[in-house]
C-alpha cells in the first residue's frame, strides 16, 4: 500500500494543487485531488487483468475549475435538489441559490464543495480531505467537514464522510463520479447491466423535484431488482423517463437501517468488470449521464451523452419538504456521518 503526491496544477489565484495516488497490493490505483475532493482516476483490471481508468474527468486542476458535469466531485453541503430553493428549520426560512429552474441543485454552482480547495492529509492507505464552511450559500451553521478516501486490498474504494455544525442545517453529502466500466471515453454505458436492492423509488415532477410519494418500481422501467441492461428501457414512453431525459431518479434502498450494506451491482459485459456498491445511506440517485455535453476529457477522450453513470448515495432529494422522507437535518451535537464503498471484481 502506498500514497504518492504529485503536482496537478494551480487555481486561478495561483494556489498549488496536488494529486494523490493511492495504490493497493493488487496494483489498483485511485487518484484524488484537493479541488472538490475529486476522484480523478480509478484504475481497475478487466477480465484479462488489463488496467484501465473507469471514471470520467480531466487531466489538470485547471479543467476542474469549470467541470459543469461535476465529474468525480464531492457535493455539499446539500447534494441534489431543494424545491423552491428555500427551506425552513426551527421557524426560520432560509433562501439558497436559484440555479435549476426555480429550485436549488447541488448547493451552489461556484461556492459549493465541488469547487472548494480542501486541505489534505496523507494516510497509510488513503487521503483525508477537510474544510471549514461558515454559514455560507444560505445554509445555516458553521461546519467542519471531512471526506476520507481509503483503497483497501479487496479492491474497494471506501468514502467516509463526516460533518459537524454548530446550528441545525441541511447536510446531505455525496460523490458525483461517473463510471464507465469499459474505460472512460470508451462509448456509452447503455450496455452496462445494473441490479439494485431497491423495490421503491421517489417519483418527481418535470423539474426533478420529488412529489412526496414513495412508490413500487414493479411493472415499470424503473425496476432494477433483477440484473437489467441500462439501455433496454431508458427511452421508454414512461412519464418519469420523459421528464428526466432518461434515468435520473432517487431509488429507496430496501431495509435501510443505517448499517453498511451492499445494494447495487454494475456489470460491463465487454470488459468483464463488475462494481458492487455499499452504503449506510437510505437512497441513491442513479443518473445515466443524460445531459453530459460533448467535451474533451482525460488523455483526449471525448465524453458525450451517457458516457458514464452515477450512483450517488444520499438522503432523498428535497427531504427537507417531506416529513415521510428520512431527515437530512443535522447539527447542534447531531453529527452527519456516512460511508459508501465502491468495490471491483
Amino acid at each position: 500500500m502506498a500514497v504518492e503526491k504529485s503536482a496537478f496544477g494551480k487555481t486561478s489565484e495561483g494556489r498549488e494543487i496536488s494529486l494523490y495516488t493511492i495504490i493497493n497490493q493488487n496494483g489498483m490505483k485511485a487518484c484524488v485531488t484537493d479541488i472538490g475532493a475529486v476522484l480523478v482516476n480509478l484504475w481497475v483490471p478487466d477480465k484479462d487483468g488489463k488496467m484501465e481508468d473507469v471514471v470520467l474527468g480531466f487531466d489538470s486542476a485547471e479543467a476542474y475549475l469549470s467541470n459543469p458535469s461535476y465529474f468525480g466531485a464531492v457535493i455539499g453541503p446539500s447534494a441534489n435538489r431543494i424545491g423552491g430553493a428555500s427551506f425552513e428549520i426551527d421557524d426560520v426560512i432560509y433562501q439558497v441559490a436559484v440555479n435549476d429552474n426555480a429550485n436549488n441543485l447541488h448547493s451552489h454552482a461556484q461556492y459549493g464543495y465541488h469547487k472548494r480547495v480542501w486541505d489534505a492529509q496523507i494516510l497509510e492507505n488513503g487521503v483525508e480531505f477537510s474544510l471549514t464552511d461558515p454559514a455560507t450559500m444560505g445554509f445555516p451553521g458553521n461546519k467542519e467537514v471531512r471526506i476520507t478516501y481509503i483503497l483497501n486490498d479487496e479492491n474497494g474504494l471506501e468514502l467516509h464522510y463526516h460533518a459537524d455544525s454548530d446550528a441545525r442545517t441541511i447536510l446531505n453529502l455525496t460523490n458525483h463520479t461517473y463510471f464507465n466500466l469499459n474505460g472512460a471515453g470508451n462509448g456509452t454505458i447503455l450496455s452496462h447491466e445494473l441490479c439494485m436492492k431497491a423495490s421503491m423509488y421517489t417519483p418527481a415532477d418535470d423539474c426533478s423535484i420529488p412529489v412526496g410519494d414513495i412508490v413500487p418500481v414493479a411493472g415499470t422501467p424503473m425496476d432494477f431488482t433483477r440484473m437489467t441492461t441500462v439501455g433496454d428501457r431508458i427511452d421508454s414512453d414512461f412519464e418519469q423517463l420523459r421528464f428526466a431525459g432518461g434515468y435520473d431518479h432517487n431509488w429507496v434502498i430496501d431495509d435501510w437501517n443505517g448499517e453498511l450494506r451492499y445494494f447495487a451491482t454494475v456489470k460491463a459485459p465487454e470488459s468483464g468488470r463488475i462494481m458492487e456498491v455499499a452504503t449506510t445511506l437510505p437512497g441513491v440517485q442513479f443518473y445515466a449521464g443524460n445531459f453530459i455535453t460533448r467535451q474533451t476529457g482525460k488523455a483526449g477522450a471525448v465524453y458525450d451523452k451517457r458516457s458514464g453513470l452515477c450512483l450517488e448515495t444520499q438522503y432523498y432529494p428535497d427531504s427537507i419538504h417531506h416529513d415521510n422522507f428520512p431527515s437530512c437535518v443535522f447539527g447542534e451535537g447531531k453529527a452527519y456521518d456516512s460511508v459508501t464503498v465502491y468495490r471491483f471484481r
